[in-house]
């Protein structure tokens, strides 16, 4: 009988693994980014309502009704949880589908929810929380109206011909060759909400022209969608300040301006090129390692699900944010609903107009839709996995980046465990190792001059690590000497602005169930007598528990103590040595807070005040910014800070984390060509705490045992074939694990 009970319960077990398969791969499509026909239908159906008016995106007048964004409008989290937990329907697919009305009396942004695609047949008014109205002048800058700010800097440059010639060594912004002029703009766009004034300033415009300013700069007011109406009201130049650019010429051509001549340029000194250059002993001749996989694939993905080692997982890239994993399953069991990045800032200092004002939101240029193609052997391995993606911002139709997500196994060169069991006479007892290889799925957004690549790491152990690396291009202005209070000279007139760099994620933890907790461990000291000799004390840490109850208490503030351990945990369900199932948050990070509270800009990134906030999970609270935050930080349509101010409580809740990880950067020389991926790579782990009763990894079948055997050979023990294959080594696994003098 008791063999019968056991075998039932061996079935019942397997079914229930198969049957929560099966819904998570029934469920995953609710996750996935809208198809290309499912953007054009939506598009076709609101273009065809009469009161919209709608037109084409890139007709060139700015008095126009036109779709900016479209994306995947999420279903409630109860209604994709039907689907995903017990089988049933999923909800109708949904957009979310950004208007800009601007031919109209009082001009504003609309955001609809369209459905049910493929083929919609309604629309609705999405509202963002207190049903806060959004500005139209806080709306991202689009390819038409760059194009009338170009109009402009022709018009303001050919003023300026003579200064900008003189100063450059023979560069100007029209009427050019191989000696042509370009510009960069900075945000937000105005010192208070409804403004749209933006600092632009010149550089030339060779490879890498981020990091080649020519010292003019200029403050356009482009708030009016009449641009024959938009006026200049300053420019800089060579540290002077001016109320137009005839001023300027007039002091210029009297000399009550200092004049400055750039360095002559010179094509085969172009420090900003990834030309090589310089000293290697490296063999040209001789490639790398190179990652291989000696039997082909040993994930697997359909559609946007995807299954490794007991992992299962739905994604999807947001185009206006980036990067999304959904439904995020261990052995069958949901650890995450959601980890999504919901926003990446760089706010910087400086001595020149554009340097002071430049602290970008990258949200508010859909950074999510700057995910270009992926370079096999460079991006990602040659091995890799490579997926289209498609976006629909800011164009007529959608657009398709080849190759613009990757997904790959690769080993860490480093053991997932180990150990050598000395006999300390020269042998061992065994010797023990496990090899560590990690599902990755990464993809970059290229937001203007930096990259920044995102991944998420997949690890045998039930560990996951959330990471974002950057690279690309420093933001530099004209070096002048006060510049070195706010930077680095990086090159003649080039200051290398000091920055830091904030990235904001969601994480919405499902540990054993919905019903979770938050508690934080730490030490203290205890002191007390020693029980086996009384005269003496015994001084050593003890741990010490906090749970938080409320958001507020769970919201720490950076400049604050910060707690070791960031525990989450299903206070319902215990592992089989009595301990509550948990996972907790690890922090790779050297973060900070950017402004003092509260001070102007900084209301509209409240979420950065905090390296960890708790909240109870709520559909009305998806995100912690917006597209609009960029130009309208001082009164953001999403305001982080309403998430906690209620003060709810968060004991047995369903929970959300809010991670803010970064680091600051001060430029250097060795930021010349361009900022390298060593050192600068944040993140946080998600690692299991009680949640198994044993380390999950001890299901791989790559562990290898070595042991002595009686004959005093080694004695082997796998579960993998001995010989890897030709593209590795035709030599099988050997060790030895004597040691003696010599």
């Amino acid at each position: 009988m008791k063999l019968i009970f056991v075998l039932q319960l061996i079935c019942l077990a397997g079914s229930s693994a198969s049957k929560s398969r099966e819904y998570a791969h029934h469920g995953a499509p609710m996750f996935a980014d809208l198809t290309v026909s499912e953007m054009k239908a939506v598009r076709a159906y609101l273009h065809e309502i009469p009161e919209m008016k709608l037109t084409d995106a890139r007709s060139k007048s700015l008095k126009k009704n036109s779709i900016l964004l479209m994306e995947l409008h999420l279903p409630r989290k109860h209604e994709a949880l039907r689907a995903l937990d017990r089988g049933h329907a999923k909800p109708p697919r949904q957009a979310r589908v950004v208007i800009m009305f601007g031919n109209q009396i009082k001009p504003n942004i609309t955001e609809y929810i369209v459905g049910p695609i493929p083929f919609p047949n309604y629309h609705e008014v999405k509202t963002f929380k207190g049903s806060k109205p959004v500005l139209f002048e806080s709306r991202p800058i689009t390819n038409v109206e760059y194009a009338h700010l170009e109009n402009k800097l022709e018009e303001i440059a050919t003023k300026a011909q003579k200064l900008i010639y003189e100063s450059t060594g023979g560069f100007s912004y029209t009427n050019c060759t191989n000696r042509c002029l370009t510009f960069s703009d900075i945000a937000p766009r105005g010192l208070a909400p409804g403004q749209r004034r933006t600092w632009i300033m010149l550089q030339k415009f060779v490879e890498g022209y981020f990091i080649h300013p020519i010292g003019f700069e200029v403050l356009i007011n482009h708030q009016d969608l009449d641009p024959d109406k938009w006026t200049v009201e300053k420019v800089w130049y060579n540290s002077m300040y001016f109320d137009s650019v005839e001023e300027l010429i007039d002091k210029y051509e009297s000399g009550e301006v200092e004049k400055f001549q750039l360095p002559v340029h010179d094509d085969n000194d172009l420090y900003s090129t990834y030309v090589p250059r310089g000293q290697s002993n490296t063999p040209t001749n001789i490639h790398g390692p190179k990652l291989v996989e000696p039997q082909g694939h040993r994930y697997h993905i359909n559609h946007n699900f995807v299954e490794y080692f007991g992992w299962s997982f739905a994604y999807r890239v947001r185009s206006s944010a980036g990067l999304q994993v959904f439904d995020l399953r261990f052995n069958g069991e949901r650890i995450a609903y959601e980890i999504s990045l919901q926003e990446a800032i760089a706010f910087y200092s400086g001595d020149t107009p554009a340097a002071m004002q430049t602290k970008y939101i990258d949200a508010g240029w859909a950074m999510g839709s700057s995910t270009y193609e992926l370079a096999p052997g460079i991006d990602c391995p040659e091995i890799a996995t490579f997926i289209d993606l498609h976006h629909f911002f800011d164009t007529d139709k959608p657009v398709l980046h080849k190759n613009a997500l990757c997904i790959f196994e690769m080993t860490t060169a480093m053991p997932l465990r180990r150990h050598f069991n000395s006999n300390f006479q020269g042998g061992y007892n065994f010797f023990g190792g496990l090899e560590n290889t990690v599902l990755v799925m990464r993809t970059t957004s290229t937001v203007y001059n930096y990259d920044y690549i995102w991944d998420f790491l997949f690890y045998q152990n039930g560990v996951v690590e959330v990471k974002v690396s950057a690279t690309g291009y420093i933001h530099a202005t004209f070096f002048t000497p006060q510049g070195l209070d706010y930077g680095t000279k990086v090159y003649n007139y080039v200051l290398g602005n000091l920055h830091t760099h904030l990235i904001h994620y969601k994480v919405d933890l499902d540990i054993a169930g919905r019903e979770n907790s938050f508690e934080t461990l730490d030490l203290k000291y205890v002191n007390f007598t020693n029980p086996w000799s009384k005269q003496n004390f015994i001084v050593q840490s003890k741990l010490q528990r906090n749970e938080h109850k409320t958001e507020r208490s769970a919201a720490f503030r950076f400049g604050k103590k910060f707690p070791r351990y960031l525990h989450f945990y299903n206070p319902n369900d215990k592992n089989k040595w009595g301990h509550q199932r948990g996972y907790r948050i690890q922090f790779n990070s050297h973060a900070h807070s950017v402004l003092p509270k509260g001070w102007k800009e900084e209301v509209g990134i409240s979420w950065a005040r905090y390296p960890l906030a708790v909240t109870r999970h709520k559909d009305s609270e998806a995100t912690s910014s917006s597209i609009y935050t960029q130009n309208d930080p001082w009164e953001p349509v999403v305001s982080f800070e309403d998430y906690i101010r209620n003060n709810e409580d968060i004991s047995n809740q369903d929970l959300v984390a809010w991670v803010t990880v970064g680091f600051l950067h001060v430029p250097h020389s060795e930021d010349i060509p361009n900022t390298a991926t060593p050192g600068n790579a944040v993140g946080f782990f998600l690692r299991p705490f009680n949640f198994f009763n044993e380390d999950p990894s001890l299901a791989s079948k790559s562990t290898v045992i070595v042991r002595p055997g009686q004959d005093g050979k080694p004695k082997i023990q796998r579960w993998t074939p001995e010989v890897i294959g030709h593209c590795v080594t035709e030599r099988p696994f050997s060790y030895n694990g004597t040691y003696a003098g010599v």
